[in-house]
């Protein structure tokens, strides 16, 4: 199963976000990795230097390797509408986003490891593929033996609501209303930045 398996920190520090959950390492370093420190000259980024930082930033906060945030991007401007925010409903309609979105999970990581041990059903199947993409309506839940699980349980004390999304906590299952809105999204991701970089 392919995905990022790399250090989290330096990540984090290039762009000066905890896009993988909070960091003490991020607090104590805010600012790029590098022999040098923060003391380093940094020249000035280019446009294209932008609009890649933004597409790396968005690919690394969802999970999403090149070639299938590639293949979202290609969906997502085929659709009538505004292709950026086409592009992050199309991210956060995947199942590993919407299990971490439910709060079954305590990071994304943690979801797409969920959803890969067959832990998670949609519309009552069992659906093993973190990059299963949610339709309006689907019901997302947790499998009838893994209901107990210590790490389940843990992240549900501290789960966030959404408006697109809604939970009822007796049968450990949510409905996947519509796709999310772009104001609705909580993520700091410029995606008019990664629709012009690929539009050249």
């Amino acid at each position: 199963m392919a995905r990022y398996t790399g250090p989290k920190s330096k990540i984090a520090r290039k762009f000066r976000e905890p896009i993988f959950g909070p960091d003490k390492n991020l607090d104590k370093r805010n600012y790029p990795p590098g022999q040098h420190g923060p003391n380093k000259r940094r020249g000035k980024q280019s446009e294209y230097s932008v609009q890649l930082n933004e597409k790396q930033k968005a690919k690394y906060t969802y999970g999403i390797l090149e070639r299938q945030f590639e293949n979202l991007y290609k969906k997502a401007s085929a659709r009538p509408g505004v292709t950026g925010e086409i592009l992050l409903a199309l991210c956060e309609s995947r199942l590993d986003n919407t299990v971490y979105r439910l709060g079954l999970a305590a990071s994304r990581m943690g979801a797409r490891q969920l959803v890969g041990h067959s832990h998670i059903t949609v519309n009552g199947q069992v659906v093993n593929i973190p990059s299963y993409q949610l339709r309006p309506g689907d019901r997302v839940g947790v499998r009838e033996r893994s209901k107990s699980l210590p790490t389940i349980t843990m992240a549900l004390a501290s789960r966030k609501k959404f408006d697109w999304l809604d939970w009822n906590d007796g049968d450990k299952q949510g409905v996947f209303l519509n796709f999310p809105e772009r104001v609705q999204i909580p993520e700091n991701i410029k995606e008019q930045l990664i629709v012009e970089l690929y539009s050249k």
